[in-house]
């Protein structure tokens, strides 16, 4: 008679603790670790009448890539990329640019004063902060190719090869440095 009893409940027993399982099983799935963005701050304050060109190739990057994110520098925080505008030729510093790291921009009048276009520049002197090296000679397709590129060129996109290299930098929240971090990038072809 107890057996009669019992059966049935340890049956009814048994499949709740089948049933409580099974979400156990889903769990892990469920707490993957979510991409983890890597948040660069930038302050375009010294841009001068490059604002424009450098919010524009701030667009490019972000929609470019996922694993980093520039940002405009809020009032009080240190930037870790600084843009000016100077009367020299177009520059940066090599990166992969690290958060508290700091590199610099420069919107050098040179390059807009013979055709080059501005917003192609920004897109390619921020792409070396975020560690890519020029690639010279070549085509308008490339954008680290700089002033290879032709005055004519005004594609600010990076291509598939530029994208995979800056989300390979970025992949997994990095931190450290390459030995080639802040070496000067003069874009002169």
């Amino acid at each position: 008679m107890l057996r009669r009893l019992l059966t049935p409940l340890l049956i009814t027993l048994s499949a709740l603790a089948l049933m409580g399982a099974a979400p156990a099983a889903a769990a892990p799935a469920e707490q993957s670790q979510p991409l983890r963005q890597t948040v660069l701050y930038y302050d375009a304050g010294q841009a001068a009448e490059y604002t424009s060109a450098v919010s524009a190739a701030v667009d490019v990057w972000n929609s470019s890539v996922d694993n980093v994110r520039l940002e405009p520098a809020p009032a009080g925080r240190r930037a870790e990329i600084r843009i000016v505008a100077d009367d020299g030729w177009p520059r940066a510093h090599l990166g992969p640019v690290r958060p508290g790291g700091q590199v610099t921009v420069w919107m050098g009048r040179e390059g807009t004063a013979e055709g080059y276009d501005a917003v192609r520049i920004a897109a390619h002197e921020l792409g070396h902060s975020l560690g890519l090296p020029d690639v010279k000679p070549g085509p308008c397709s490339s954008l680290m190719s700089g002033s290879t590129g032709g005055v004519n060129c005004t594609d600010p996109y990076p291509d598939a090869s530029e994208r995979s290299r800056v989300e390979a930098n970025y992949g997994s929240g990095l931190t450290g440095r390459r030995p080639t971090d802040g070496q000067l990038l003069v874009d002169r072809a």
